[in-house]
């Protein structure tokens, strides 16, 4: 007897060979797109070129589906993306902090309302085009990294739950991205050589700090940039405009490299300094999801990434908190940004994660 399954198809390649594959291990599967939100309707300036989620990607995950004989739906979703996203994604900025968004569309709306509908169309399985893999091991499962370190998406999904991983999919984690495209070229899908797409789906043209200022319909308030002992350097445009570590687009000209160290949204300031100022060997996370165990040993050692694209790095990680971990480098990180995730490796298994709170030795 087939599984039942829904299958997150977003109109690009790697949904499209995830819903194949399926098929191959004996899942019956529905297709489904998310309507995450309306470029024009928002009143956006239009997406750009390589972004996800547009009309022209429920066309061709529609296509897909036809290829594949299984049935396709279009499931609007943008109340919930509005609320538990891009609400979200404004107010982090505003706070001074770096946020990551498709963590929380991953957490809030693929993991969680996605698997509730697939529940209430009574499909037991939510199939996706995520690099990552799924393994049982004893009572628990576990996420782990997939074979193409390239592609691994497991930084993204430190958030899933147990129950999310009882009932999720992931027909790729085995795979590379060649082989991937190979495999939808030998079926013959129309969007085998379809670009992946890029960035955040909502930012048009990837400016963040426009798409913050229509958000909310006024301009980010200027205020003052300082060094460390105070000294007032110049003005800056919205404190919006800047992230932990950024060096160009300042403003400002100065005998050697001047970083941003922090950002002040209290009194409006940025403090700028020299590089060294940047590095930090500890931080400490909240928002705890753990996979691997309810509670890690005290102290636990890892492996950890601070950013999606960043190398892990060895450190000792122990829970201060109910919902707090403090984690300690062996050696000094550089950029430790709040509002983006700490998640906590062990080999290729993701042991959990959270959002950095704050950097220091504090």
């Amino acid at each position: 007897m087939k599984k039942p399954g829904l299958i997150a198809m977003s109109g690009g390649v790697d949904s499209s060979v995830a819903a194949l594959l399926s098929q191959n291990q004996g899942f019956d599967g529905i297709g489904v797109t998310l309507k995450l939100f309306s470029a024009a309707a928002d009143g956006y300036r239009g997406a750009r070129k390589g972004a996800c989620c547009s009309l022209a990607d429920v066309v061709d995950a529609r296509n897909a589906a036809y290829q594949l004989q299984i049935p396709h739906y279009t499931l609007n979703f943008s109340a919930a993306f509005a609320d538990q996203v891009i609400r979200p994604f404004v107010e982090t900025y505003e706070k001074g902090e770096t946020p990551n968004p498709c963590i929380d569309c991953n957490r809030h709306i693929k993991f969680r309302g996605l698997l509730q509908r697939a529940k209430q169309l009574a499909r037991e399985y939510l199939i996706t085009g995520h690099y990552a893999r799924i393994e049982p091991q004893g009572s628990r499962f576990l996420l782990k990294k997939a074979r193409d370190p390239k592609k691994d998406q497991s930084y993204v999904l430190y958030a899933m739950t147990q129950e999310q991983l009882a009932h999720t999919v992931f027909p790729l984690g085995d795979l590379t991205k060649a082989e991937v495209r190979a495999i939808a070229l030998e079926a013959g899908l129309l969007n085998a050589r379809k670009q992946d797409s890029q960035d955040i789906c909502f930012v048009p043209e990837g400016d963040y700090a426009h798409f913050i200022e229509a958000y909310r319909g006024k301009p980010a308030a200027p205020g003052n940039i300082l060094d460390e002992t105070g000294l007032l350097l110049g003005q800056h445009r919205g404190l919006i405009r800047y992230t932990i570590g950024q060096r160009r687009g300042l403003g400002l000209s100065f005998p050697e490299p001047r970083y941003v160290l922090a950002k002040s949204p209290a009194d409006n300031t940025l403090i700028l300094g020299r590089e060294a100022g940047l590095y930090t060997q500890r931080l400490y996370a909240d928002t705890l999801n753990l996979i691997a165990w309810d509670e890690p040993e005290k102290p636990r050692r890892v492996t950890v990434k601070t950013r999606y694209l960043q190398a892990e790095q060895p450190a000792w990680a122990v829970q201060v908190a109910p919902d707090r971990i403090r984690v300690d480098f062996d050696t000094p990180q550089r950029a430790i940004t709040p509002g983006q995730a700490a998640v906590l490796y062990d080999g290729d298994v993701v042991l959990g994660g959270g959002t950095i709170l704050s950097a220091g030795t504090g």
